[in-house]
This record gives C-alpha cells, structure tokens and sequence, in this order.
C-alpha cells in the first residue's frame, strides 16, 4: 500500500488523530515510516496497534528522536507512530519518593518540574533536552553517574504496556517495595520497544544534593598502570563517588582543556562531605597529577557539556564525515584497555574518536568520526578486543547504510532463543519495531 492510500485509510478510521505522510526521501538513520501518527493516549495507542496487527502493517515507535540510529535494519516500515503528544505527569508522591509519568514526557522538562520539590529522577541520559522518558527506559540508558545513581532499569518502579495486539497491561506498581517475584519491568526495559509500546513509567526518585562537585585528574605521563593503581585504591577508601570515569585525551581536551587521560571524579552530598572527599583526593592522587574542581554550577556546566557529546539525532544531515557511537561493556578495569585502544585506534584508522567509560561499572561509550570505511574496521576490532575481554559492544548510533553491512548487536547471544521465543508469543506477526533488536528480532 502506498504512503496516500495507507494515509486515506487511516484517516477515515482515526479522524480524531493527527496524522501525515511522511517525507519520501529516506532517512539517513532509517527507522522511519510511510505514515506518522501522533497519538494522545493510550487508548488511541490501543487502537492503532489494533489495526496494524490484523492487517500486519509494521511500526516503528519514537519519543524525541534521540535513538533513532540505534538498531533497526528497515529504512522505512508502514507507520511510524510518534509519542511526541503522550506527555506529562500522572502522579507525584512527594513523601513516598514516586514518580508516574507519560512516556512521550522529555526528560528535562521532569527534572525541572521536580526541582520544586527538592528531588530528582536517578539517570543522566544524552541529550536530556530530547530525550522522553520512553526511550530511556525502552533502551535501558544510563549516562557516566551510573555508579552512584544506577542504570534505567534500576529506577524503574512499574510500568504500563501497551502490546502489539493492543491489550494494555501493567507490571510492578507504584510504591517502591513491591511482592516478591519476576519482576516483569525486566522484560519490557531495554527491549527496545519490540514487545509493547510503554504509555506509563512509574519511577524512583532521589533527593537533589546540597552540593556537588566535579574533580578532574590528569594524568600527564599517560601512564595507565598509575591510573589503575590509583583507581584500585581509590575504590577499597571509604570514598562514595557517583561517577568514576576515564577520558581519552581527545574527550578530555574537549572537555577540560587538557589532552591527557584524565578521571572525571563527582561528588553529591552535604557540602561539607563533599569537602572532605575532596581533600582526601588532594593528598591521595598520584604526585605528577594535576586536579581541578568544579563546584555546584561549574559542575553543572562541565555535565551539560558531556551530555551532548554524542551525535545530535536534530542536525543528521548531509554529514561531512561517517558518524558512529559504540557502547561497550566489559568488567570494571578492564575499562582502561578500551579507552587506551580507542586512543591508538584513532592514529591506526585516522579517525577522530572522544570515549570515555566507567571504572566503577564497566561501561564505555566511543565515538567514532572518520571514512565509512575506517570507521567499521575501528568498530569491528573494538568489538574483538570487548569480545576477548568477555565483554560486548554494540552500536548505539549509526547510518542506516552502515547498519546493512556490519550488525549494530554483534553475534547473537547463547541465550537469543528464550528473546526469540519471547517475541514470537507477545509479537507472532512481527509488527513492532521489526529488527530492531538483537538477532534481527
């Protein structure tokens, strides 16, 4: 069916949902559709999936943008439905620390609402200005205060799902103990919306601190033994950073003026703890080092920067050079042999590359600029160093072109067939958000 006729039907059987037809040129980062349609509600929702699954015209779903080179092996399915008008709080439970919100919500605009009341949701995603709460929990992402504040999955309460054959069902709850048992959230977090269309995130929130604090630590030798010495000590003190994170030299010239591998240390509490924890890193880093702090909006700023080191899912067009993104996990040290590799990768392959990763738990991000061609061999030699490592890396950002040559997800995992079964009993005609996921799923 064409992009008209397909338009035409679902007008005359939605008139009360906006609707357009979408560009014909195809899209750079692919994962688009012929048809967009701009639900206000899950019921809405409800009935769109209805009528896509008994006449198996596929769906891709989207928040903000912001992962729409993420996976996905179709440039364009039948509809594409936006969550764009799906947004706002449903409830705020300021004693008990809880959070319901509308998927298509950004995540900024939350974070501002709930600075009124002195608390805040415990993630820090790319792009927050873009971001929906949707597809941070659908992607499970987590930005370099996963140390202290834990990843997507961690803050997530309960959630509320619509499937593809439009049932609305709910999983976990609302309050923070909750029955013991699977815990359905698990499911649906991460799955890259291949199994339902989340409408409702119930969250955790955190207090806001009283003070923070950014400590930057160069290390102008680039000596890596010195800094896993350093950061093995670091982590059996008494210390309670929320992030621990290693800069390549490119990212760290980017971000604090030095083109040295330097540790990005931040501290959240009273402002007195913080104080102390800074000058027990005075007198415990290595002597040749060099340290900055950063206070409270200096903090603030040095963050709002790192947020927006990943590509712009709002200015993709006509690039001058091949752009990717690979997130790699691997055990907790073994992240210094990936930043390092990075950093020689850049020479070898003549690309430009900023990575960054967590000592504390495990998880790199590397951008990568540079020929189409350069820029795969890079990917594919860092996923063999992360596979060797008993790691993974995948790509969370990359042209659809690209996407046709070398799999976002790597190999597929031992256990891909409980995903596969998993998703032909919730999905059996494929409709949504086709290959998007691991093994094609």
């Amino acid at each position: 069916m064409i992009a008209a006729d397909l338009y035409t039907e679902l007008k005359d059987l939605f008139p009360h949902i906006q609707i357009k037809i979408e560009n014909n040129e195809e899209h750079l980062l692919g994962n688009r559709g012929k048809v967009c349609v701009y639900p206000h509600s899950e019921r809405e929702i409800s009935q769109i999936l209805q009528y896509a699954n008994r006449n198996r015209k596929k769906i891709c779903t989207e928040g903000g943008g912001t992962k729409r080179g993420f996976g996905g092996l179709i440039q364009s399915t039948d509809i594409l439905m936006s969550l764009a008008n799906l947004k706002g709080i449903v409830d705020h439970t300021v004693g008990d620390m809880t959070l319901t919100v509308k998927a298509g919500t950004p995540f900024q605009e939350l974070q501002q609402y709930l600075q009124h009341h002195n608390q805040q949701i415990p993630l820090d995603p790319a792009w927050p200005v873009y971001a929906t709460i949707g597809g941070i929990i659908a992607a499970n992402e987590s930005g370099p205060k996963r140390l202290g504040y834990g990843s997507a999955r961690d803050a997530v309460i309960g959630l509320r799902v619509v499937y593809p054959n439009g049932t609305i069902v709910r999983t976990g709850g609302k309050v923070v103990k909750n029955v013991a048992g699977y815990d359905m959230n698990k499911l649906f977090v991460g799955s890259m919306g291949t199994l339902g269309i989340l409408t409702e995130i119930t969250l955790k929130l955190r207090p806001l601190p009283k003070y923070e604090s950014v400590v930057l630590i160069s290390f102008p030798d680039e000596n890596l033994d010195e800094i896993h010495s350093f950061v093995v000590r670091f982590l059996d003190s008494q210390m309670e950073p929320v992030s621990l994170e290693l800069l390549n030299p490119t990212l760290a010239e980017k971000l604090a003026g030095e083109k040295q591998y330097t540790l990005v240390i931040s501290f959240e509490d009273h402002e007195n703890s913080v104080h102390y924890q800074e000058a027990f890193l005075q007198s415990f880093r290595p002597p040749k080092t060099n340290m900055t702090i950063l206070a409270n909006e200096k903090a603030s700023q040095f963050w709002n920067e790192f947020y927006t080191i990943s590509p712009n899912p709002q200015a993709v067009n006509a690039p001058t050079k091949t752009i990717a993104m690979l997130k790699i996990g691997v055990i907790n040290l073994d992240v210094l042999k990936i930043i390092q590799e990075s950093h020689l990768i850049q020479d070898s392959h003549n690309l430009w590359i900023q990575a960054h990763g967590g000592l504390g738990h495990g998880i790199c991000q590397v951008l990568l600029k540079g020929a189409s061609e350069n820029v795969l061999s890079a990917i594919q030699q860092l996923r063999n160093i992360a596979t060797q490592l008993g790691g993974y890396a995948i790509v969370k950002h990359m042209p659809f072109s690209l996407r046709q040559i070398i799999d976002p997800w790597g190999e597929k995992p031992e256990y891909f067939f409980l995903l596969e079964g998993i998703k032909t009993k919730i999905d059996p005609n494929r409709i949504l958000n086709p290959k998007r996921f691991v093994g094609g799923i």
